[in-house]
């Protein structure tokens, strides 16, 4: 069944989720990130997003796609919803600083590269 929002929709919430990030974590290390409070819950509730929005991509994009690790995204949004209390801060600061910058880029291309 076609997502009615579509995939060039939800990879565009893909990547303004990415730049709220960006925006959230301008000039922050990780320990100035574990200690507010409020700056980690809105990035997880951005991750959320992420996950979300990857989750309702059509099964040909995501298999036209495979350098994307789309289970895991999806997986860590998982994670974030039912395992709240158990998410690990430097695993979560690892994702962001290591794996949402290429995820950036490879949703860019699909967008420039595909039609939608």
């Amino acid at each position: 069944m076609q997502d009615r929002l579509g995939d060039k929709v939800r990879l565009l919430h893909v990547l303004d989720a990415i730049t709220e990030i960006e925006n959230y974590l301008q000039d922050t290390d990780l320990a100035h990130f574990v200690k507010n409070s409020m700056m980690f819950n809105a990035t997880l509730r951005q991750l959320e997003i992420i996950g979300e929005a990857c989750n309702r991509l059509s099964q040909n994009l995501l298999l036209n796609h495979p350098e994307i690790p789309w289970a895991r995204i999806i997986g860590l949004r998982n994670l974030v919803i039912h395992e709240y209390f158990g998410i690990d801060d430097f695993t979560i600061w690892n994702v962001i600083k290591i794996n949402l910058p290429e995820l950036k880029v490879n949703v860019q291309a699909i967008l420039d590269n595909d039609e939608f």
